[in-house]
């Protein structure tokens, strides 16, 4: 019996020790960085340096930005959505990051990166710093996958502006995030991300988030400010983005005259996109504060990523089933999921989903959803079981091909409700009144 469990322990070590290495496929990427740095222009409102910040939405029906167009309209630097917290709108993210970065190069654009966080619904601070970690993996795994950062890039940005944790069916929110677990886990994401990159990184959000959502921290400070400020104009010297018309917002960056020590200022989202070579009607334009030395002093030092930051290939995973709750017909299968890496860290991408044992198939329409609680962890809801005694499989999938699938089996007893549930009448959708988004917005 000995014998047998060692050689067990061994397989579970090598089939480890081999998911760990990179795989040959997987070589660091070069990168055509386009030729010497571009010259800085100061073309922007307030003769200051004029940039954008992109995403897939600036490529409708998969539609390229005409870069070249871009920097012949005064562009100098171009935010680029590198990453996700959540998996769909990160698989977008990743399409267009490459694309987007050497066509922006090839023009003279310097580019920088930033990754839209989605807080973790978890009761503790270590949880919380859990998967701040996990999410900052996803980042520099997804960098290393460009080559790293060169002289043409600025640093990573950490895009925090929602603190919504869980919400209702009706897509309105039911529970905010604390402050301290704002603060904690942006202190422990950008720690990481300016530990292995050796770039100070850049925070973006809006003055009111800072003020009512994260405490005052000395180390957020550090970071430069990325600030959302719509409505008032940079071209007028006078004018300051994160100011109130009346009092003084109170957070990190907040000076002693109440101004805001921003570094780059987003202050409009509705500039003319043709304008710029860009796909649709609407841009996001901003202004960097300060000299062309300033700028370049953001993109100083590189960063190279050996092969042991690349993301691995079907890096294996264990699943665990911490709860299984039905009951009868009218209520929804529900099953919590934890889902680990070898090093029993969370796994950084991916979902889970019920499959019906094909040997004994229900023969009905499923309708399942993944609510994620934190990196590595799902609560899977299943409506429309019928009632009966049912096997399948809770199956978690990467389609990223990070982290290979993993499943465990489940039996389920289904009673049938001894009532049918009364349907909800349908309620004629009403009209919204037609706001212009735009209205009072810089429109450049």
């Amino acid at each position: 019996m000995k014998n047998k469990v060692a050689v067990i322990a061994l397989s579970l070590c090598a089939l480890f020790a081999t998911a760990l290495m990179p795989a040959q496929a997987n070589e660091i990427p070069v990168i055509n960085d386009g030729g010497p740095l571009a010259p800085i222009e100061l073309k922007g409102p307030g003769g200051r340096i004029h940039g954008a910040d992109i995403s897939r939405w600036q490529h409708p029906n998969g539609k390229l930005i005409n870069f070249v167009k871009m920097r012949a309209a005064g562009l100098n630097f171009v935010m680029i959505k590198g990453s996700d917290t959540r998996d769909d709108a990160d698989a977008l993210a990743r399409k267009w990051l490459r694309i987007d970065r050497e066509a922006a190069h090839a023009a003279g654009i310097y580019t920088g990166f930033y990754h839209y966080a989605i807080l973790p619904n978890v009761p503790t601070k270590t949880l919380v710093i859990k998967d701040a970690e996990a999410q900052a993996q996803k980042v520099l795994w997804r960098i290393a996958s460009i080559g790293g950062l060169t002289e043409k890039d600025l640093p990573i940005a950490l895009d925090i502006e929602n603190k919504c944790v869980k919400y209702r069916p009706s897509k309105t929110c039911a529970k905010h995030a604390s402050q301290s677990t704002v603060t904690t886990w942006s202190e422990t994401f950008l720690r990481i991300i300016k530990e292995k990159t050796g770039r100070v990184p850049i925070i973006y959000s809006y003055s009111n988030f800072l003020e009512s959502s994260m405490k005052r921290s000395t180390e957020l400070a550090q970071y430069p400010l990325w600030l959302a400020h719509y409505k008032v104009n940079p071209a007028i010297e006078t004018n300051h983005p994160g100011m109130k018309n009346s009092g003084c917002y109170v957070h990190s960056w907040t000076a002693a005259d109440c101004k805001a020590q921003w570094t780059m200022w987003q202050y409009t989202s509705c500039g003319i996109a043709p304008k710029y070579g860009v796909p649709g009607n609407r841009l996001d334009l901003n202004v960097f504060r300060g000299t062309p030395e300033a700028f370049a002093a953001l993109r100083k030092g590189t960063w190279t990523p050996e092969p042991a930051d690349l993301m691995p290939i079907g890096e294996p995973s264990v699943m665990t089933i911490k709860s299984v709750t039905f009951s009868n017909t009218n209520r929804p299968l529900v099953v919590d999921v934890d889902v680990m890496r070898p090093s029993l860290a969370p796994v950084v991408t991916g979902s889970v989903k019920f499959v019906q044992d094909p040997a004994n198939p229900m023969n009905v329409s499923l309708k399942q959803s993944a609510l994620r609680a934190t990196s590595g962890s799902w609560t899977l809801s299943v409506a429309g079981i019928p009632a009966g005694i049912w096997s399948g499989q809770i199956v978690y999938y990467d389609n990223s091909d990070t982290h290979a699938t993993s499943s465990q089996p489940i039996t389920v007893t289904i009673e049938q409700a001894l009532t049918t549930p009364t349907p909800k009448p349908t309620k004629k959708p009403t009209k919204k009144p037609v706001t212009d988004g735009c209205r009072g917005q810089i429109k450049n």
